[in-house]
């Protein structure tokens, strides 16, 4: 899907969170599979961008199962994502 640079900021901006954790596994995304996103499937994340940081990270960690098939769709993505930390 092709994102202008506007709604690409947006989702940027979202992404930032007030845990590390989940900084780091939705810069990672991102910068891995924002560009390549279906429609139905960047509504989709766009939804978990709304959870609270605490579910958000729960669903990552496998701690909750998310409804709905993109969610789950979205979450196994997520759970993919390669990170790391800079020492």
């Amino acid at each position: 899907m092709s994102l202008t640079g506007a709604e690409r900021d947006r989702i940027r901006w979202h992404c930032r969170r007030g845990m590390l954790e989940l900084d780091l596994v939705l810069s990672a995304f991102i910068a891995e599979h924002l560009d390549g996103l279906e429609p139905r499937q960047l509504n989709a994340f766009r939804v978990l961008l709304e959870c609270p940081d605490p579910e958000l990270l729960n669903l990552i960690m496998g701690h909750q199962d998310p409804a709905g098939t993109e969610a789950c769709e979205m979450v196994a993505l997520l759970r993919g994502v390669k990170t790391t930390i800079a020492a």
